[in-house]
């Protein structure tokens, strides 16, 4: 089997941590090429990760014949120009999340995609903890009933400005929001895989701590037709970190005090129990195997972008765009 060739756009901390490692573990991957606006440090990239051909324009990699698939890990408002011209030289695009700053530039990245037959993801990895299919198990099950209520909250300490060195988080023409695009997206997306649809959407965010120009606290309520009244809370003002997901039924209740540890209390007519259900070490590399096997089945993946575009168009609300 002839190993899929990548090439990536960005060398961030999580390119560093866990998307090149993913990538040069997996036997059908090869990671071939590198792109960073400074070549001096895709150089030091490449030789880091043994990568063979450094780039310091990512227009030039994605021309590159020998790569099959890009994986675009650059700020968020970079994600539509990118993802398009790498459609259009045929290259297969994983794609960070955020998948883009609103749902418009989303149905561009799926439109070129489709036009030049090759396959869109976006890197929505919670989708793949054994935690959460667990859950979608027991909710099947009927173990807690009818899901009633869901709450999730996301909290970090996170005093960033724009002038500093990853200022674009907190720029909101690079971002498109603070820390309900940043990381209330995944919840959102966990929502909307649990649940489906929602049917109704409430929103609010504000500055309470912070004065820069996205917000650091907001909260989001959905209604889902089949499904619970839920609430995500994000932050990052708050001292105490939070990671929460609890679900309550009307037999039991589910409860992850910590979503990436994959540790679950259930609560139902069988009393109280807790159960273990540890993702995998490097939370990127599930992920990124679907996508290969998409690629090679050509089919799309299973978080792809009609994913990322359903959770944008709740951002585009909670925003007001």
């Amino acid at each position: 089997m002839t190993a899929l060739k990548w090439g990536l756009i960005g060398a961030g901390d999580i390119v560093r941590k866990r998307i090149a490692p993913a990538l040069n573990e997996l036997a059908d991957c090869e990671l071939v090429a590198i792109s960073r606006s400074r070549a001096e440090l895709a150089e030091e990239f490449a030789r880091e990760f043994g990568v063979d051909r450094p780039y310091a324009d990512w227009r030039e990699m994605i021309a590159d014949k020998d790569v099959d698939a890009i994986y675009v890990a650059t700020p968020v408002y970079l994600h539509v120009d990118q993802t398009i011209a790498a459609a259009e030289a045929g290259k297969h695009v994983l794609c960070e999340k955020p998948m883009a700053l609103n749902a418009e530039e989303c149905d561009r990245m799926i439109a070129a995609c489709a036009a030049n037959d090759v396959r869109l993801g976006v890197a929505y990895y919670r989708r793949f903890y054994a935690g959460l299919a667990r859950v979608r198990e027991l909710l099947r099950s009927g173990s807690i009933g009818q899901p009633v209520v869901a709450q999730m909250n996301a909290f970090e300490y996170v005093p960033l400005r724009k002038e500093e060195d990853r200022g674009w988080f907190v720029d909101p023409a690079k971002s498109g929001g603070g820390p309900m695009m940043d990381f209330g997206c995944h919840r959102i997306e966990v929502l909307l895989d649990l649940f489906g649809d929602a049917i109704t959407q409430r929103s609010m965010t504000t500055r309470k701590v912070f004065d820069r120009d996205v917000e650091d606290t907001a909260a989001v309520m959905l209604e889902f037709e089949a499904g619970p009244l839920a609430t995500v809370t994000v932050t990052h003002a708050a001292a105490q970190p939070q990671d929460t997901l609890a679900i309550f039924g009307t037999k039991g209740s589910i409860h992850i005090p910590v979503l990436n540890s994959g540790d679950i209390i259930i609560q139902n007519s069988d009393g109280e129990h807790t159960e273990s259900h540890p993702s995998h070490s490097n939370i990127h590399l599930p992920l990124i195997a679907e996508f290969c096997d998409a690629v090679r089945s050509g089919r799309d993946p299973l978080v792809n972008g009609n994913t990322g575009r359903r959770v944008a168009a709740i951002e585009d609300m909670i925003y007001g765009r």
